[in-house]
């Protein structure tokens, strides 16, 4: 007997909408030609209307069409009107699990559930993008039921059961949220906005008739102007706390045994759920900003793709105090390590940095010599842009050739690097699928060599370290080699 569902009804007003979205563009480009007699308007109005009568067809034709059952402990999808297409997701496939509850999911107690597989393609995922709560939970408790048995019965024979109680780890605090909204500059995002529609409405004569001069005098009034620009700056900082609130203010990390719970948003929830032993590596990134207020971000790189965009891609928080993020991969992933002491790099590289040309300064420098432009009526300014954007460059290479440091444990890779934002990979030997040692003829002439790491994710991720020693690049090939020795068989 099968046991095929339906998805709920609401798909259909979810997808109407989404047309409707898509589709008001051109329907007011239309409805302001109405008035044109024109054959192309004409047979165009009666193109889009057909295609629009077709597409919400179909989107009433697929409710009924479209089917999904559960059975053997595998997902079966039923899809197509006219051409049939039949796809089989077996649970223990799934690696990743995402929830998105907007406000009208949750108006209707519903949410949209996401199955991450390690699949590439259009098919790399189950997608649900309305279901019921409690169908969701069912599904997600069939899941975890399924990764139990296989874990209990092959990996772990004579250990027993892990535990499934979350243990919470992070919730930002009210200082939190004001740190992580000045870090990331939300309240400055009205500033330009309200700047350009106070010039364009400068420029509107008639409304400079209609008030007989009062925008005039509030313009050259130096009191009124500086009031005005201090409750501009209130209103928008104001403005960016609300905003960041409204994204951050209820975010969670959490976990258990075998996985890692996030889950932000007041308005429009989210929550993801990773298995631990789909992580690849981690990453830790800091911005100029958030070193100066001693801030991290948090990166998990999955075998699974981390919600395709819309958790703001594997991060755990992007305003973590610096030393709490040590402690929160520490108490989340155990088996890493996160090491503060590592290699610089040889004082030969500093010099292949710095006296390496770089083609966009040239190239930018060509250009303004070129066109000559102006700033600020100064006449000569081509040369001072070029001179700010090479002192720009060489900060840059400065800043890079002291961030980049290395270190090889026994299990373990870490390196640092980048410039004005920098980033820390931790990644496990075993975790890297690919590894590779790249030299051009300088690096050769010098003994230098860059290395390249490859992790599973969705896509690919590359890690890599440029001018590190020849030494330490053949000690990373022996290294990697050595870990046939500790891949378990399958």
């Amino acid at each position: 007997m099968n046991n095929f569902k339906r998805y709920h009804p609401f798909i259909i007003v979810m997808n109407l909408w989404t047309l409707l979205k898509n589709s008001f563009a051109i329907f007011v480009f239309f409805i302001f030609s109405f008035v044109s007699t024109s054959p192309l308007y004409s047979y165009g109005r009666l193109a889009f209307l057909l295609f629009f009568a077709l597409a919400v067809l179909k989107i009433i034709m697929d409710w009924f069409v479209d089917k999904y059952e559960i059975v053997n402990e595998s997902f079966q999808m039923y899809h197509g009107i006219v051409f049939k297409n039949e796809r089989i997701v077996p649970f223990s496939k799934v690696q990743n699990v995402q929830r998105q509850t907007s406000f009208l999911h949750r108006a209707f107690k519903l949410t949209s559930l996401t199955l991450e597989t390690g699949i590439a393609g259009s098919d790399g995922a189950v997608e649900f993008k309305v279901i019921t709560v409690k169908e969701a939970d069912r599904i997600e408790d069939l899941i975890k039921k399924v990764e139990l048995e296989v874990e209990t019965t092959v990996e772990y024979p004579e250990v027993e059961t892990k535990s499934d109680q979350r243990v919470i780890h992070f919730t930002p605090t009210k200082k939190d949220v004001l740190k992580a909204s000045f870090t990331s500059f939300s309240f400055l995002l009205l500033i330009p906005i309200v700047g350009s529609i106070f010039s364009k409405i400068e420029k509107l004569e008639w409304v400079e008739k209609k008030a007989e001069g009062v925008l005039s005098r509030i313009i050259e009034s130096s009191f009124t102007t500086v009031i005005m620009v201090i409750l501009l700056i209130i209103f928008s900082i104001i403005i960016g706390i609300a905003r960041t609130y409204i994204k951050y203010g209820k975010y969670e990390i959490a976990s258990d045994d075998e996985r890692i719970y996030i889950t932000k948003g007041v308005l429009h929830e989210s929550a993801f759920t990773i298995t631990k032993d789909n992580v690849q590596a981690i990453e830790i990134r800091q911005s100029t900003i958030k070193r100066l207020l001693g801030l991290a971000e948090i990166k998990v790189i999955s075998a699974g793709g981390v919600g395709e965009g819309l958790l703001e891609p594997n991060s755990l928080y992007p305003f973590l105090p610096i030393n709490r993020a040590y402690e929160i991969i520490h108490e989340i992933l155990p088996s890493y390590e996160v090491f503060n002491t590592m290699e610089r790099l040889p004082r030969i590289s500093f010099w292949i940095r710095m006296l390496k040309p770089s083609w966009i300064w040239i190239t930018s420098t060509l250009v303004l010599f070129y066109f000559k432009p102006p700033l600020l009526d100064f006449e000569q300014a081509w040369w001072v842009i070029s001179v700010g954007l090479l002192l720009i460059i060489i900060v840059s290479r400065l800043l890079n050739y002291f961030n980049t440091r290395y270190t090889l444990n026994e299990e373990f890779i870490q390196f640092k690097t980048g410039s004005f934002e920098t980033s820390v990979f931790i990644s496990k030997r075993t975790k890297i699928i690919e590894i590779s040692v790249r030299r051009s003829k300088i690096q050769q002439l010098l003994g230098l060599a860059s290395i390249v790491t490859v992790n599973h994710a969705k896509p690919f991720h590359y890690s890599s370290v440029d001018d590190v020693p020849l030494e330490m690049a053949s000690n990373f090939y022996t290294w990697y080699a050595g870990r046939v020795d500790k891949i378990k068989t399958e």
